[in-house]
């Protein structure tokens, strides 16, 4: 029997029931899993967003999820490169790549090294995009549906 060594990936700030799904479904699908938390500096110059919590604390929040067995710091957009470092053989992401081009890219690139992607259900009503944007609005006096707050 050949061991499944399954990875997800992603930035993991503001931690939320959405990153809690994708690494248990990963979990349930495979032998060991390896949580990729991508850098600061990664999710800057791909996202273009500056993370509220940073890397470190990312990674120590996940490497104590009890689904995650080890935590890998990405460094580099290429997922390739976190294969070589890596070695897993299922890459597990959100069903909402599936069928774009990058789920595409993403596929074919891993499928020519062996590994298997593997999709799971989008949380779709919590992500960090909108934990940001609320945060973002109480910070600027507003509330998060939009009223203004001390006004």
């Amino acid at each position: 029997m050949t061991l499944r060594i399954g990875y997800a990936a992603g930035a993991f700030d503001l931690f939320h029931v959405g990153h809690l799904n994708i690494l248990r479904h990963a979990k349930e699908n495979c032998d060991v899993l390896v949580a990729g938390v991508v850098s600061d500096e990664m999710l800057r110059a791909v996202k273009g967003v500056d993370p509220v919590v940073p890397t470190l604390e990312r990674a120590e929040i996940v490497r104590h999820i009890g689904f995650v067995d080890h935590v890998y710091i990405e460094t580099s957009p290429d997922k390739l490169d976190a294969w070589r470092d890596v070695h897993f053989t299922h890459f597990f992401k959100g069903d909402d790549w599936r069928g774009t081009e990058k789920g595409q890219r993403l596929e074919q690139d891993l499928g020519a090294v062996g590994v298997e992607v593997v999709y799971f259900p989008y949380t779709v009503h919590t992500s960090s995009t909108r934990l940001r944007t609320a945060l973002d609005a109480l910070s600027n006096g507003a509330s998060a549906d939009g009223s203004v707050v001390n006004a």
